[in-house]
């Protein structure tokens, strides 16, 4: 009989568990949250955001990152998500188009003039706007027509007017 319930318990434990070291990788903040990205350091910061974190605001518009779409925040400048490697951002804060509502809810200042101004056109290039205009007020609080010009977004939608004006509602806002 003895033998029997001894074949059908597990067998004893010594106690000892040893844990398992911390996998090496990339830190990061993205929106406020620590994360380590344990994958290819070579990997674009698009494909985490979008397929790892599951962040899909970030849009992919070319492999170049010259139309706008991919813009992110990386230590409060914008830069192409697609052209940047995880490699290149430990230690780095990271923003996107969904990190820029405060935490109580409320939208970013740019955010509700873009609301307000109904800047939002078929919404594809909305985010990488949003950010472009971020980082653009951050540089230059009052921004000419000239500056807002000369963002790198594309829109084929036709809200660039739209834009303007919400760029510069958020400015009149911040002052």
């Amino acid at each position: 009989m003895q033998q029997a319930q001894a074949q059908g318990l597990p067998p004893a434990t010594t106690g000892d568990i040893t844990p398992e070291p911390v996998r090496e990788g990339i830190d990061l903040i993205v929106n406020g949250e620590r994360f380590r990205h344990t994958g290819d350091p070579l990997m674009p910061l698009l494909w985490y955001l979008r397929d790892v974190l599951r962040l899909t605001g970030t849009k992919l518009g070319d492999a170049h990152g010259e139309d706008g779409y991919d813009l992110v925040l990386v230590n409060g400048k914008a830069v192409s998500a697609i052209k940047r490697p995880m490699a290149k951002l430990a230690g780095a804060r990271v923003t996107t188009v969904e990190g820029l509502a405060h935490s109580d809810g409320s939208l970013h200042p740019l955010q509700q003039a873009f609301i307000d101004e109904d800047a939002i056109g078929c919404g594809y290039c909305t985010p990488g706007w949003l950010i472009a205009g971020i980082d653009l007020l951050t540089r230059k609080p009052k921004p000419s027509d000239e500056d807002i010009d000369k963002l790198p977004n594309r829109c084929r939608c036709g809200v660039q007017t739209r834009v303007r004006r919400a760029i510069k509602r958020a400015a009149g806002a911040k002052a």
